[in-house]
């Protein structure tokens, strides 16, 4: 039987596997919303140890780490696929975003950021003032 052979076939393998493609990231999908006054950030992180993960924030950069050991060099592997080693992402986050109340819990491999909008970002009502008594008018 012949094969046709592609010699980019491992290239292209090997860019979508440390880059990802725009269906399936490589490293720390993740699905942001907003509910009510606050926003919410998920990332996948499935096989992190808790105590790996960093989260730091600077002005309104948000920085998640985490790292995951290599492999053990005894193994031979047939498919290696999860990304090895420190790796981090990045979040711009809004002015309005109340960047000093961020709140942060990981479960079940998920690492959930609770983003609080700012209080000067709410809408708010502003009371007009009303003259109740007209002044006379003096000749």
């Amino acid at each position: 039987m012949l094969m046709r052979t592609d010699p980019f076939r491992e290239l292209d393998r090997l860019t979508q596997q440390v880059f990802g493609t725009p269906a399936r990231p490589a490293v720390m999908p993740m699905d942001a919303w907003r509910e009510g006054d606050e926003f919410f950030v998920e990332f996948d992180l499935p096989g992190i140890d808790a105590d790996s993960l960093d989260l730091d924030v600077e002005r309104n950069v948000v920085t998640v780490r985490a790292s995951r050991p290599e492999l053990d060099q005894g193994r031979t592997m047939i498919a290696a696929e999860r990304t090895r080693g420190v790796f981090s992402r990045q979040l711009f986050l809004g002015e309005n975003l109340d960047t000093d109340r961020i709140r942060a819990e990981y479960r079940d491999g998920v690492l959930r950021l609770t983003i609080p909008v700012a209080e000067q970002a709410k809408p708010r009502k502003i009371e007009i003032a009303r003259e109740t008594e007209r002044q006379a008018i003096s000749a």
